[in-house]
C-alpha cells in the first residue's frame, strides 16, 4: 500500500499551540503520531512525506524517529528539512529525497509537492496533486482560503493537521477522486 503524510514538525514545541494541535507537550505529540504512523503503515508499505517532517530537532532526533515510523519513507522536501544536511544524519532512512515527484498509479497520475500549486503536470488531463504547507481546516483566515479554492477539485492536503495526524492511504484518494 502507499500512504502520504506531510507537516508532522516533530520536535517543533511551538507548532502545537500555532496550529491548535490537540497535544499537552512535544512527547505525547510524538508518541501519538508515531502510534498512529504505524498502525495503519506496515514495515513493507511506502510512504511518502511531502515535507516538514522536522522542525527545530537535531539530526540524532531525526534518526531516532524515522526508525521508529514503519514503511519504506520517500521524501519530499519542504521548507524545514534543515536536519538533511547534518552529516550525522542517516541519509539511507529515505529511499530516496526530491523536491518534486510523479507518482503513477493504476492509471493515476499524481503530482507531489510540498506547497499547493495552482498549475501542475497535467492539470488539465486529470492529475491529483497532493501536498502540504497548509496547516490548519477551518481556521485559515478567510482570503486565504479563497485561494485554496483556486486549486481546484483535484487537489489534496496530505498535512496531518488536517488528516486527524494519520498517514492517508492512496485507495482513499482515489476514492475521493473517482
Amino acid at each position: 500500500m502507499i500512504y502520504f503524510t506531510a507537516d508532522n514538525h516533530f520536535c517543533h514545541q511551538n507548532i502545537i499551540g500555532s496550529c491548535q494541535r490537540p497535544f499537552k507537550d512535544l512527547n505525547e505529540m510524538k508518541k501519538i503520531m508515531i502510534e498512529r504512523w504505524n498502525s495503519i503503515v506496515t514495515v513493507n508499505d511506502e510512504i511518502y512525506i511531502l515535507g516538514d517532517f522536522l522542525y527545530k530537532g537535531t539530526a540524532k532526533e531525526a534518526n531516532i524517529i524515522l526508525s521508529k515510523l514503519n514503511g519504506k519513507k520517500y521524501l519530499i522536501k519542504g521548507n524545514h528539512e534543515k536536519y538533511l544536511d547534518i552529516r550525522s544524519f542517516k541519509q539511507e532512512a529515505f529511499e530516496w529525497v526530491k523536491d518534486y515527484h510523479v507518482l503513477k498509479y493504476k492509471g493515476f497520475e499524481f503530482i507531489l509537492f510540498h506547497f499547493p500549486i495552482l498549475l501542475w503536470h497535467n492539470s488539465r488531463l486529470g492529475s491529483i496533486h497532493l501536498y502540504g504547507h497548509i496547516h490548519n481546516k477551518g481556521i485559515i483566515n478567510p482570503v486565504f482560503e479563497e485561494k485554496l479554492k483556486a486549486l481546484g477539485p483535484k487537489a489534496f492536503n496530505v498535512g496531518v493537521d488536517v488528516n486527524n495526524f494519520y498517514p492517508v492511504g492512496i485507495n482513499q484518494i482515489i476514492a475521493k477522486f473517482s
